[in-house]
């Protein structure tokens, strides 16, 4: 017998400021379930969230929780003002005799409930959130990007916590092994309609770009259709005028439905300037000391960074990592100890907090009215990295569309926030960029563009990050250790030598340079890439036949005669 859903959406519709968020909707979600919920920003992920929860009401259709079934819901941002400890906030809902579970919660995550709200980081508040809703024990959990401003140990310890339980729960996250690892469903939220496959997050990609080829096929045929209709229209509907209006409509409906159709969102058009070239020397710290309370925050810490260096600030939540950037940036002062900026700096901040957005103002006016990017006498242009843009069409270069112009940035997701702050740092030139936890709320295909972009950047980059730590002890640490363990680490003195060439490229700044240090680079270059064609070769022999396996041989020949010539004339030899 088939059980009761615990949650049930039928023939949902919602529409904000004129256009349809979802139409028709029908959602179920089943004891046991546990669904990853995707989309790209602003697709309206957390607000179908809100409806599943009862916080928002639609303007159609019904919503069917059974009696005694309890729906408990992690937004994104808490609002903990009423509170004056993070205890207070996580207990609020239990009675007396159950708040031991806050305590047993708290263990896990490593919160302390006792800390004040006033001076909590936003790892401590989203610990908090999580501790809440985990003490709560409700049938049905929505999780609205919960692994976000949290450390490793703590996404690991969540992360366990969620594949051992028994709960049903729907998850809304950028991190994308999270989803791989604890979802068995996946609803995608695609241009006002919610599609659902039976398969985790693992099969999504796959699944997404089929939809998509189909898609492109069917528009292909209408369009196809519609030209050819259009065609037999001009030509001869003068001498069938009455018989075949019906055609004619027919037409024009077809019309009507190939402009309805909305266009799949692109990739943003992301990119960033470095600018002038700074000093040399961009920050210098000197014996910082900061503390708030017994907390200390650090003691005696030196920095210094240099031009084009790559510097990742990690550790635990609540150590004090944007503490420290607000130190090095000079927003707020030491308790001891100096910070030396350098010389032609260009600084550009992402805050994890969003601060230096006004949510009252409308995303048109908060791009116009920034200093750095005002046009002198116009109120519809921005500079753009030196050069005057509209306002809207540079928004649509971040995925906004024309109507979200005049909106307020209240109104926008915690993704489409971020994007909105990527698009005022990125319309600037700088040579010293700052990210606190960037990748916090971005849809999932965002980040890997960012990645791309920051490889790129020829300036200077502090990255502010909670989980680096155990990325660095997994891919650097780690093999490291194993190397000396098994003793396979048996470093060469010579290949250790500058740029693995066996002599320094130079040895004064007067001497002419050594043509041999190019020979070498290229020649490792040359036999590196002529080697990666040896594999696709190899798994491919079954099907290429005899044929290729002879092609295979005349070109190791080949490249044994070039080995071989390149060690008689001496290339190789090192001094």
């Amino acid at each position: 017998m088939a059980r009761a859903p615990l949650l049930q959406l039928s023939d949902i519709s919602l529409t904000f400021g004129g256009t349809p968020l979802f139409d028709g909707l029908d959602l179920n979600v089943q004891p046991g379930d546990r669904v990853a919920l995707v989309g790209r920003n602003g697709s309206g992920k957390s607000t179908l969230m809100k409806v599943m929860a009862g916080l928002i009401e639609p303007d159609r259709g019904t919503r069917i929780v059974p009696s005694g079934t309890r729906v408990g819901y992690m937004e994104q941002e808490p609002d903990l003002s009423a509170f004056e400890t993070l205890g207070d906030f996580a207990a609020s809902a239990l009675a007396e005799d159950e708040k031991y579970r806050v305590e047993m919660v708290a263990e896990g995550l490593k919160f302390r409930p006792d800390a004040p709200v006033a001076t909590a980081s936003g790892g401590e508040r989203r610990r908090a959130a999580l501790a809440k809703l985990l003490a709560e024990a409700p049938e049905l959990m929505l999780l609205d990007e919960p692994t976000n401003h949290l450390d490793i140990q703590a996404i690991g310890w969540l992360e366990q916590e969620l594949r051992d339980t028994r709960t049903a729960y729907v998850l809304i996250s950028h991190d994308r092994a999270f989803l791989r690892h604890l979802t068995r469903a996946t609803l995608w939220i695609d241009r006002g309609q919610v599609r659902r496959l039976e398969r985790g997050f693992e099969g999504f990609e796959d699944w997404r770009e089929q939809v998509w080829a189909e898609e492109d096929e069917a528009r292909h045929k209408l369009d196809r259709k519609i030209k050819a209709e259009a065609k037999w229209a001009v030509e001869g509907i003068s001498a069938r005028r009455k018989r075949n209006q019906g055609r004619v409509r027919a037409l024009q409906a077809l019309r009507a439905e190939r402009a309805g159709q909305i266009r799949r969102q692109g990739t943003a058009a992301m990119e960033l300037d470095s600018g002038t070239t700074s000093g040399k020397r961009v920050i210098e710290a000197t014996g910082l000391e900061k503390r708030f309370g017994d907390k200390v925050i650090v003691s005696n810490f030196d920095l210094r960074v240099l031009r084009g260096d790559r510097v990742a600030f990690v550790g635990p939540n609540g150590v004090g990592k944007t503490t420290l950037l607000k130190m090095l940036t000079g927003e707020i002062a030491p308790d001891a100890g100096t910070v030396k900026l350098g010389t032609n700096l260009e600084m550009a901040v992402f805050d994890q907090a969003r601060a230096t957005l006004d949510f009252n103002m409308t995303l048109w006016d908060g791009l116009v009215n920034d200093p750095d990017m005002r046009v002198s006498g116009r109120s519809d242009q921005v500079m753009v990295r030196g050069t005057p843009k509209h306002v809207v069409a540079y928004l649509k270069d971040f995925l906004f569309d024309e109507a979200q112009a005049r909106a307020p940035i209240g109104s926008l997701s915690g993704g489409e926030r971020a994007r909105l702050l990527l698009a005022r740092i990125m319309a600037k030139p700088s040579n010293l960029l700052i990210l606190d936890e960037p990748t916090n709320d971005l849809d999932v295909e965002t980040p890997d563009l960012l990645q791309d972009i920051l490889g790129e950047y020829d300036g200077t980059v502090l990255l502010f990050l909670g989980i680096a730590v155990a990325l660095s002890a997994a891919f650097v640490f780690l093999p490291m250790g194993v190397a000396r363990l098994t003793g396979a680490h048996q470093p060469d003195p010579a290949k250790l030598t500058e740029y693995e060439c066996g002599f320094p490229a130079f040895e004064d700044a007067r001497s002419q340079f050594d043509v041999r240090f190019y020979l070498v680079a290229i020649l490792f270059i040359i036999f590196d890439l002529e080697a990666a064609f040896l594999f696709p070769w190899a798994v491919s022999l079954k099907e290429i036949g005899w044929a290729g396996w002879a092609t295979m041989m005349i070109f190791l020949a080949e490249l044994a005669i070039g080995l071989v010539y390149a060690w008689k004339k001496g290339a190789l030899d090192w001094e």
